[in-house]
């Protein structure tokens, strides 16, 4: 069931042309086409579906810098100066807050890790502060669990999935690009050994330039063009409550449920590091690759095998770009959410919060998580062929860091001075025989 988002007025007439052409209506996509137009130059974003219908409406609204990974943190800071700035200048409300971030532990070996990151962060000027049990206490008075301590992060905030994708795509068309629903891109033309254009199911965009934000989709549109992209996708699942007593005004965490406090009074509420992986042939092709990732977090991971399998093998990956693609076939991914995860989120807080006993479960829903092996997205130009850059794999972290993941993307298509060094998010890191695994305390 797709959870509640809002939606905006799109452009119905195609251009002939365009700059840059953006693949992917969410965070990542409506973000890098924003400051591309603030840059000069003519966008068109298309989207198979709706602006914000797959993950960026169904994660948990967390902008944290908090916990990220050492190349992470200069994009997550960027990230939260411009959740603000974008949210001004679309004159519409992202449900964007500087409430802050607290995670809280009952293992003292996590503690410590902490601690050490703080360190890290404190030196990027992120100013994290380590709790005691009783700063703990003091923090959380209704709080009914045994902590360890915490880590919290008062310049962390968070914003509304249903709200803030179609508040930045205001923005975005505010400053000309025009934005294509209803439109799958179906695969890319060349011309002289570099992209030319985009073949939509609408008609073909003339571009030299073509930035694939397009998620869980990625990895099969690349295949299409004989590009290997080795990102596996897992299924999440989050809920919402019926209206609860404050507990925090922000977001909260903990080593199993994860809660966001939103704007209709509600909860946001999720297991912490659990999820499916749906095995597939791609997921088969980069098993290696993927193993270090896999033994690490296993314990928290359910393996689904199924109808996703089957599909993979007969629709194949040389699809002809003048009949309807994969990408027409399903235009908004709604995976179901596994109850079980609810049930027992919703146990485990309401045990360590006596006092929301009597909260329930307004809505569920399912969505699909792209990950990298190492959980660090890809935000580069792809070599083999020129002209077409990727932003994507964003491994659970786009929607916080979205707005400066944007403005990078955004750099590194019109080569220039990048925001902060994207050597950490190369393409070729993924396909070079590299060992790769998790990296970041979240």
């Amino acid at each position: 069931m797709s959870p509640p988002l809002d939606r905006i007025q799109g452009d119905d007439r195609l251009p002939e042309s365009a700059d840059v052409v953006v693949i992917g209506g969410g965070v990542i996509g409506v973000s890098a086409a924003y400051h591309l137009a603030k840059k000069g130059h003519s966008v068109a974003l298309v989207e198979k579906g709706h602006v914000g219908c797959e993950q960026s409406s169904r994660n948990w609204g967390w902008c944290r810098q908090q916990g990220r990974a050492r190349a992470e943190i200069p994009l997550a800071r960027e990230a939260l100066r411009l959740w603000e700035e974008m949210q001004i200048d679309a004159g519409r409300d992202a449900g964007f807050r500087r409430t802050g971030v607290l995670f809280l532990t009952k293992n003292p070996a996590e503690l410590a890790a902490w601690e050490k990151w703080a360190e890290i962060a404190r030196e990027m000027q992120v100013h994290s502060t380590v709790l005691t049990p009783a700063e703990v206490q003091e923090r959380l008075p209704g709080n009914a669990d045994t902590w360890v301590g915490g880590l919290h992060t008062p310049s962390d905030g968070r914003a509304e999935p249903s709200m803030a994708v179609p508040a930045l795509a205001t923005a975005a068309r505010k400053h000309g690009v025009t934005i294509h629903q209803a439109c799958a891109a179906r695969g890319l033309e060349t011309a002289g050994g570099r992209v030319g254009g985009v073949v939509t199911e609408k008609g073909t965009i003339r571009t030299t330039s073509v930035l694939l934000a397009g998620g869980a989709w990625s990895s099969l549109f690349c295949r299409r063009h004989g590009i290997d992209l080795p990102v596996g996708l897992v299924n999440a699942t989050a809920c919402r409550t019926t209206p609860a007593p404050e507990i925090t005004d922000g977001a909260l965490g903990t080593d199993f449920f994860c809660i966001r406090r939103r704007l209709d009074g509600g909860l946001t509420l999720a297991l912490r590091g659990r999820g499916t992986v749906e095995l597939t042939p791609d997921l088969i092709r980069y098993a290696r690759t993927f193993l270090p990732t896999y033994r690490q977090r296993r314990k928290g991971l359910k393996i689904s095998f199924g109808k996703p399998f089957l599909d993979q093998l007969l629709r194949g990956t040389n699809w002809p770009l003048d009949r309807p693609s994969p990408f027409e076939a399903e235009r908004v991914r709604d995976p179901a959410p596994d109850m079980t995860l609810v049930e027992e989120a919703l146990a485990a807080l309401i045990t360590a919060n006596p006092d929301l006993k009597g909260i329930q479960i307004a809505e569920a829903w399912g969505g699909t998580i792209d990950t990298t092996p190492d959980t660090i997205p890809v935000i580069s130009a792809v070599d083999k062929l020129p002209g077409f850059f990727l932003a994507t794999g964003f491994s659970g972290h786009g929607f916080g860091i979205g707005p400066g993941a944007g403005r990078l993307a955004a750099d590194v298509v019109t080569g220039d001075a990048p925001l902060i060094d994207p050597g950490a998010y190369s393409y070729e890191r993924l396909v070079d025989g590299r060992p790769l695994a998790p990296v970041g305390l979240f």
